[in-house]
């Protein structure tokens, strides 16, 4: 009797195990103390805080925000975007009353990582009134695709939709989402590597696949978009042609410094380590960033043993002691607080700690700045840089702030000033041969 009661307890025991693992998919069994691997570039070195941050609130009242942007058009509006489907208008910090977009009869937002994910504007938008969006449709697949504005500038037409990319998404959760235009002007793209728990389909080391990747296309070449012909994998065999840098688990959000150029990408991790990964420009593409043989510094699959030769190190990473899965943000150029210029910015939604990072002649640090409790999901940018905070649970939207205020305005060189010479004169020049145009016709035309 008593060895049938153990073996009862025992067979009880096993049982509740199997079940705590299949109802907690996400988390993979590791080595106890996983082993960090060898690598050739010094992770951040953490530091005191060197400036005071703090937040103070805008709006509020938003349902499951997800990101905050700007159109590049001079309005100073600020284009919100939630979960469900819709995309609203701040302007002069007051919402507007109806959506700019509605879509939420195609966008399937049931699950925690699906939804209308962000949105992005044309580099020429104020001319074009092209943007983008990434949302996961009704079948649970991302789409990536183009709408227009309306002859309303504050409403878009929902029936403009022009599908660039549909992929299929294996599993609910890692769906990635960002968008975000580069300097170099083509749009780039976060895919997470299909879901699941530990890449069970081996995405994001294929390069056959574009799920585990950064994208990087030109929407303004070839149907639907081009592929630019510097993209580090064309013409080689077996590789998409689109795919800038792999081996990434879910890049919910990734931001380019908007002076330097630099790219900067916070990969959500497994179960124990979060990341950020930084290309400094002028960056040729082509980083493996690692997953699933690593989770940030540590070997993964296999767990022990693994060979890093290759593979594009993060630049700081955090353990699951300090949050759940990171949130990335942007490097703060404002033109108001000069204690944080040059500083990156990233938090955790689980936690809402918010963190700085920042590169110094011999190498990198990183600091905590500021606890919220905020559920944050997302961080944003208006048209001059002031960035924001978004509180996914609580709905509010937060201004960044320093504490040292620029009381001199910011030095611009002459390179800074070319983009907007050169759309005035293209202006100028098109309203010249429109009045040209004009002219000839009344001088051809009837008495």
């Amino acid at each position: 009797m008593r060895r049938v009661g153990t073996i009862a307890i025992v067979s009880i025991v096993i049982v509740l195990i199997a079940v705590a693992v299949i109802a907690r998919p996400w988390q993979r069994p590791g080595p106890s103390t996983p082993q960090r691997a060898s690598m050739p570039t010094p992770a951040a070195v953490s530091v005191a805080p060197w400036a005071t941050i703090r937040l103070e609130k805008v709006a509020s009242d938003f349902q499951q925000l997800t990101y905050l942007t700007h159109a590049g058009d001079g309005s100073g509006r600020m284009f919100v975007v939630e979960k469900p489907g819709r995309v609203w208008i701040l302007q002069d910090g007051k919402r507007l009353p109806q959506p700019f977009l509605d879509i939420t009869d195609r966008v399937r937002s049931r699950e925690s990582e699906r939804g209308l994910l962000s949105i992005a504007f044309h580099p020429s938008y104020e001319d074009n009134g092209r943007f983008f969006v990434n949302y996961t449709d009704q079948k649970g697949n991302t789409v990536v695709a183009e709408y227009r504005v309306s002859s309303d500038p504050n409403r878009a037409d929902p029936n403009s939709e022009r599908v660039l990319l549909y992929i299929e998404q294996p599993a609910a959760n890692h769906n990635g989402g960002q968008l975000q235009f580069g300097p170099d002007g083509y749009l780039y793209i976060g895919m997470g590597d299909g879901g699941s728990a530990g890449d069970p389909w081996g995405n994001a080391q294929n390069l056959g696949v574009l799920l585990g990747k950064m994208l990087r296309i030109d929407v303004d070449g070839g149907d639907p978009y081009g592929v630019p012909s510097d993209n580090p994998f064309v013409g080689q065999e077996g590789a998409r042609p689109e795919i800038w840098a792999y081996g990434l688990r879910n890049p919910w959000r990734f931001s380019f410094d908007r002076q330097t150029g630099d790219l900067y990408i916070a990969d959500v991790g497994q179960n124990k380590w979060e990341e950020v990964d930084v290309a400094l420009a002028p960056d040729p593409g082509g980083q493996n960033y690692g997953w699933d043989i690593m989770e940030g510094f540590h070997c993964f699959e296999p767990p022990e043993g693994c060979d890093p030769t290759g593979l594009t190190p993060p630049v700081v990473e955090y353990g699951h002691d300090k949050g759940c899965s990171i949130t990335g943000g942007y490097v703060y150029r404002g033109p108001t607080y000069t204690d944080i210029q040059g500083t990156y910015f990233f938090s955790d939604f689980c936690t809402g700690t918010i963190w700085g990072l920042r590169r110094r002649a011999d190498g990198w640090e990183w600091a905590e700045f500021l606890s919220t409790g905020l559920n944050v999901s997302t961080f944003g940018e208006d048209e001059t840089g002031e960035m924001y905070v978004l509180d996914y649970a609580g709905g509010g939207i937060y201004h960044l702030v320093g504490s040292e205020r620029q009381t001199t305005p910011p030095q611009t060189t002459t390179a800074e000033y070319l983009p907007l010479i050169e759309k005035a004169l293209a202006r100028a020049w098109a309203r010249k041969a429109a009045g040209l145009e004009e002219g000839c016709g009344r001088a051809n035309g009837p008495p």
